[in-house]
């Protein structure tokens, strides 16, 4: 249950670093694939430093390993947020603010799963 909570509350602050980020990439005129991109570079080192030290905290792997790894599974979950933000943009019509709140949520489970069992293993 510890390990849930700080996932919570670190996947919280990275989300919100993300979100705040692109919204102001996105509100200075980037496109909103780029305010993403840019959303995603600031949010990771929040992230990562979180995960490692609270949430996996337990880890017995390196951080030289557990980092490639989490970048491995971060890149990942960011390639399925471009393409599930795209598709909320371009087919469902959803404004920028609420398809990038969406995808944030919707892809954070899976990242939980793989940083638990791959990034992080014990």
């Amino acid at each position: 249950m510890r390990q849930l909570h700080w996932f919570v509350v670190v996947g919280a602050l990275a989300a919100a670093t993300h979100y705040l980020v692109a919204l102001a990439a996105h509100a200075l005129g980037l496109a909103p694939w780029a305010a993403n991109l840019v959303g995603f570079g600031c949010a990771f080192p929040v992230s990562y430093a979180g995960h490692r030290w609270r949430t996996f905290a337990d880890t017995q792997l390196s951080h030289r390993q557990s980092a490639v790894r989490f970048a491995a599974v971060a890149v990942s979950a960011f390639l399925a947020n471009q393409a599930l933000l795209a598709f909320t943009l371009s087919v469902l019509h959803w404004p920028f603010w609420f398809a990038l709140g969406f995808v944030l949520v919707a892809v954070a489970a899976g990242t939980f799963v793989a940083s638990r069992h791959w990034a992080f293993a014990r």
